[in-house]
């Protein structure tokens, strides 16, 4: 039976008042699987729900035969976590810091583990500058060193929260190319705000905001249920107010001075505008005013 990580009706309240999940039900297959969602959706609560490193207050997660809430132990030896911002060593070089968390991860034999730690940092493009201080490291080579030590073991299921945040365009697509490898044998949940990220790497993807999911569907079959209902035009700066009061805005970009309208609706809204091709984010706003609709023709109403 191919793996598969199971999220039953979870739930978290801090002792705040705020209720970070609400009710989360999610299906996830083996390969990437996006979650996408604004700042304090939700997102890292899930991401350290399912690392193991707080209990939800109801609710199951299974991740094939493993119960990750009762058995924690098992699935910390199949997981791999990067969080959001992680520390590092500023005076060890990458090559004796990995072999270090290489030995507490158990790999105690020397041969072996010298093996293990060249392949990671091989596969994370990191073996010419092993001897370099990670201090001296770029912010991406810092993230490709966090995937390095995640990766120790051989995790089953690893779970990635905002891994692209302040990296440069270039460093970016490395580090997409190198999570995309990834995603062949395991379960990859990678939690971003970035809709690129979702849309060049996941097969899957769900959408959280205020703890909820709004919507659990493939990427590419989202923006088809789109296509036919986006819309565009070019206005000035002083046009926006009523174009943003009479019509379903989906998003706004300026354009050599101007503003390019995106609005979402079963027809051009006025001879002005002119049919534009869906893309994801055109999807994940459309899904955050309540305006998506499904297959069946049914509307996501954003709670």
């Amino acid at each position: 039976m191919p793996l598969q990580l199971r999220i039953d009706h979870l739930t978290k309240t801090y002792p705040n008042g705020v209720t970070a999940l609400q009710d989360v039900t999610l299906s996830i297959p083996a390969g990437m699987f996006g979650l996408l969602g604004p700042n304090g959706a939700g997102k890292s609560t899930l991401m350290r729900t399912l690392a193991t490193l707080q209990e939800p207050d109801a609710g199951s997660i299974h991740l094939g035969e493993i119960d990750v809430v009762r058995q924690t132990q098992a699935v910390r030896e199949t997981l791999g976590y990067l969080p959001q911002e992680f520390g590092v060593y500023p005076n060890v070089t990458a090559e004796k810091l990995l072999d270090h968390f290489a030995v507490l991860e158990g790999i105690t034999e020397r041969k072996a583990r010298a093996g293990t730690v060249e392949a990671l940092l091989r596969r994370t493009n990191l073996w010419e500058v092993r001897n370099r201080k990670l201090g001296g490291y770029s912010g991406g080579m810092r993230q490709r060193f966090g995937i390095a030590v995640a990766l120790l073991g051989n995790p089953r299921l690893l779970i990635v929260d905002e891994p692209t945040a302040g990296l440069d365009p270039e460093e970016r697509v490395r580090f997409l190319n190198l999570l995309s490898e990834l995603g062949e044998n395991s379960v990859v949940v990678l939690s971003t705000h970035l809709v690129d990220d979702v849309s060049e790497l996941c097969t899957r993807m769900a959408i959280i905001d205020k703890g909820r999911i709004l919507l659990e569907a493939e990427p590419l079959q989202a923006v088809a249920e789109m296509r036919g209902r986006v819309w565009q035009r070019v206005v000035s700066k002083e046009d926006l107010p009523s174009v943003e009061r009479e019509h379903e805005v989906l998003s706004t970009k300026l354009l050599a001075g101007r503003t390019l309208v995106r609005v979402c609706g079963d027809a051009a809204p006025s001879p002005a505008f002119e049919s534009a091709e869906p893309d994801l984010e055109d999807v994940y706003f459309s899904v955050m005013r309540g305006t998506f609709r499904d297959g069946r023709g049914a509307v996501q109403v954003a709670h």
